[in-house]
């Protein structure tokens, strides 16, 4: 990253820094403002320390004498060291003794750089840098780069304020972009390097082969160093998710393995700690990823070690992706007995489930009753409806049971799953039936599936619109999954519970909750990707709502992509987002090809069409009418209302509460734009009336705005004035700003005519949008507290308090932290 050249304003020899470097005012401002004697920059190689200590050196201040000692890593004995800093320095080498005499005494304000100090362990020189330090005097300021930390008394300088290390000398995303080139992207090089500079600077090379020129660089920086037990041992821990000590005297040996762990450490080996934790360590993810991608014929075996050490530790979960990585299926196949449903909701669990069912089968995956039930719900969790039938049925296999009340408790599982099969696929009345009669007689030990029948019988009250009934079924199961302490199968639950809020008129108060849920799935050991991809697609469907159309995007991409890896079926709700972003900016044909992406997922992962049809058709229906295509609205409305009409009428899919309603208002729009409406003002009437009974402030927005656009296109200004009033009202209570731009869009200029166009008030005016945690740290930030001091404060994460202050400034329409505050006291939301 660095070369040397000769500078004219300084004696002998300076680093130059590279064209593409950039500069990290965030690093070296407070290196260049410390008090402190010593200043360490220790890290892996390729951190960019020698690029950053020449950014320092060339900013020295005035009067300042720089002098730069390049050590190349280079194990130097002590007399050697001594004899080139005394050259350096420009004093005569006489002993040892006499240089720490000379450093005592210094009389000019210098700074000395030691570029890349000795990699290998070397005690000795260690030693002596030791006295170097020690000796020193106040004029004398020491910039020390090391890959590994050499063996000084740093707790003592500490102690003195004479030490200030840095460690953390990663890109930040904002850094990246600056160095990108055409045809890059930030996310893609911080997924290739993760912000490790060298990682940067190969993924932007443009040679076409990065993997290869980092497998290069990594053999010559990291191999070539390391005997050949340690470069081993460093292959098979890059092939583990995380280690510890204990793991590695298993894998390498009593002694044997602690030795190698120490040394990889001390040598700076990319050995990192893994999420924050004390006792477990793995290899930096780029670099671990690169190297597992790598052909290696014995790492079978040494997976099938780790599986055993993981299994007599009881841990399963790591268990049984060893057993994977391993390929013995059998053995992984037996871990699944250690696993409950709410696991298929953490890691990879689920595709692994489903990737173990395609490969082997029914004769492996289907021996036991409880392997079943977990199949069942991967397959339901897909989508994939047809197989998780014929999976449940399998439980036919394991009757009769020994006694009549396991054989009472067979036959409710098999309700239970029989039961959100038929849910999930639009049989209101059957699958009731079956969750009722299964609620009645499992046993409390039995309590997933009871949560479950109690989640899928409040999802069927939300789309009858009993909000009462819903609510009191969702607080049964929330206690429950808190009795036991799940916290995943709880804010599995949450999701019902924000529906509810939001169907009540509090779209802001079910974002909050979600935002609260997912941070507290953060903070889990074992993530919980797949229902975390759930949340931050309604999160998503919830921004949107509110007009926070940035959040509403960020939430929709990041649930779309993580959706994807878990083949979860609501990924098509993420497309759906996407698509009526793209037509809030007018870019209709950007809409239809992410609604023609979602169905040709939908296809290709044979998920049933009543899973996504009419959910697709509604969306397709706004956008043509919009565009002034009622015609084509029509045709699609007219054909999917059938299905949802009659004796035989299927229920709308359980993320999609409103679907029925909608489109009998759409419906009516298409008619009155093309003259052939039958009672349109009625029919919106008895839709309004039903929406208020049940206490659906939100649908009932929509319904008001509709029923003013149709009497005003009917000829009747006076009534249509009564309802857009109406409306725009419960649109600034409810925060529904979607509503009012899909006014806007299909008819521009209405609300102007009407002289109703709502005046452009933060969000909050009518009534505060802040969550109470928003508020604590809106105040916290009115206190002139720091993110970090914040989330010190609420022990919360960082990460969390970030989400929140960036919800504060949407909400309340500003940019900067002090706009936020002064904005708030302005709106009376805070003293």
């Amino acid at each position: 990253m660095t070369a040397m050249t000769r500078c004219l304003d300084r004696p002998g020899f300076m680093p130059r820094l590279s064209t593409h470097h950039v500069l990290r005012a965030r690093l070296t401002v407070p290196l260049l403002t410390a008090q402190a004697r010593v200043r360490l920059l220790c890290a892996p190689g390729g951190s960019g320390k020698s690029a950053l200590l020449a950014e320092c050196a060339l900013q020295a201040p005035k009067g300042c004498q720089v002098v730069w000692m390049p050590l190349n890593g280079a194990a130097l004995s002590p007399l050697e060291f001594c004899a080139r800093l005394a050259q350096q320095l420009g004093l005569p080498f006489v002993d040892e003794a006499t240089l720490l005499l000379d450093l005592g005494r210094w009389p000019h304000t210098t700074w000395l750089f030691l570029d890349d100090f000795c990699r290998s362990p070397a005690p000795e020189l260690d030693a002596l840098l030791d006295r170097l330090l020690a000796a020193g005097c106040p004029q004398l300021t020491w910039w020390l780069g090391a890959r590994r930390r050499p063996l000084c008394n740093w707790p003592r300088l500490l102690l003195d304020d004479e030490l200030l290390e840095c460690s953390e000398l990663f890109f930040s995303a904002e850094e990246v972009e600056q160095l990108l080139a055409p045809g890059h992207s930030v996310d893609s090089v911080m997924q290739f390097s993760a912000g490790w500079c060298a990682g940067v600077r190969i993924a932007l090379l443009g040679d076409g082969h990065p993997d290869k020129t980092l497998l290069d660089y990594l053999q010559h920086e990291l191999f070539n160093t390391l005997s050949a037990p340690l470069a081993e041992a460093w292959r098979v821990l890059a092939h583990l998710p995380r280690f510890n000590l204990n793991l590695c005297e298993y894998l390498f040996g009593g002694g044997d393995g602690a030795e190698h762990l120490h040394e990889l450490q001390a040598l700076g080996a990319f050995i990192q700690p893994w999420e924050d934790t004390s006792d477990w360590l793995h290899v930096f993810p780029p670099l671990a990823r690169l190297l597992r991608d790598e052909p290696w014929p014995a790492k079978r075996s040494w997976h099938r070690r780790a599986c055993q050490w993981f299994s007599a530790e009881g841990d399963w979960q790591a268990a049984f992706e060893q057993a994977l990585l391993a390929q013995e299926y059998e053995v992984a196949v037996s871990l699944l007995q250690h696993f409950s449903f709410e696991d298929l909701f953490r890691q990879q669990n689920a595709v692994l489930l489903l990737r173990l069912h395609e490969q082997h089968g029914d004769e492996l995956m289907l021996g036991s009753a409880q392997l079943v039930g977990l199949l069942t719900a991967a397959l339901l969790f897909a989508g994939r409806f047809e197989q998780a039938a014929l999976c449940i049925d399998q439980l036919a296999r394991f009757a009769p049971q020994p006694t009549a009340a396991a054989q009472r408790y067979l036959l409710a599982r098999w309700q239970a799953q029989w039961g959100w099969l038929l849910h999930l696929s639009g049989d209101a009345e059957r699958s009731r039936e079956h969750l009722l009669e299964a609620l009645q007689a499992l046993p409390d030990s039995a309590w997933t599936s009871r949560l479950m029948c109690l989640s899928g019988l409040t999802q069927q009250a939300l789309l009858r619109g009993e909000l009462d009934v819903a609510q009191s079924l969702s607080r049964e199961a929330l206690c429950l999954a808190r009795a036991h302490g799940s916290l995943v199968l709880e804010a599995l639950l949450e999701l019902d519970h924000a529906q509810l809020l939001e169907q009540r008129g509090a779209p802001y108060r079910a974002q909050s909750l979600l935002e609260t849920v997912q941070a507290m799935l953060a903070r889990q050991r074992l993530r919980a990707g797949p229902l975390v991809g759930r949340i931050v697609l309604r999160r998503g469907h919830l921004a949107l709502r509110q007009g926070q159309d940035a959040l509403a995007c960020e939430c929709f991409e990041t649930g779309l992509t993580l959706c994807l890896q878990s083949q979860d079926k609501r990924v098509l709700y993420g497309y759906l987002g996407l698509a009526l972003l793209a037509a809030n900016r007018g870019d209709y044909a950007q809409a239809f090809i992410q609604l023609r992406d979602a169905e040709r997922l939908m296809q290709q992962r044979h998920v049933p069409e009543t899973v996504y049809r009419a959910v697709l058709l509604l969306v397709s229906g706004h956008l043509w009418l919009q565009q002034g295509r009622a015609e084509l609205t029509v045709q699609a409305v007219r054909r999917v209302l059938r299905h949802f009409r009659g004796p035989c009428a299927k229920q709308a899919p359980p993320a999609t509460l409103e679907l029925i309603p909608r489109l009998e208002y759409l419906l009516v729009l298409a008619e009155v734009r093309l003259g052939c409406a039958e009672q349109p003002i009625a029919r919106l009437n008895a839709l309004l009336e039903n929406s208020r009974q049940r206490g659906m402030l939100c649908l009932e927005t929509e319904l008001h705005l509709v029923l003013g656009e149709v009497t005003w296109q009917l000829g009747d200004p006076a009534l249509a004035r009564r309802a857009l009033q109406a409306g725009l009202a419960l649109a600034a209570r409810c925060q529904v700003q979607q509503a009012i731009r899909e006014l806007r869009l299909r008819a521009p200029g209405l609300l102007s005519e009407l002289s109703l166009e709502p005046q452009v008030t933060p969000a909050g005016a009518m009534q505060n949008p802040l969550s109470q945690r928003e508020l604590e740290v809106l105040q916290l930030i009115a206190l002139g507290n720091s993110n970090l001091e914040i989330a010190d404060r609420l022990y919360i994460s960082l990460h969390t308090v970030k989400t929140h202050a960036r919800r504060i400034h949407s909400k309340l329409g500003v940019e900067r932290r002090t706009q936020a505050v002064a904005k708030a006291k302005t709106l009376g939301l805070m003293a």
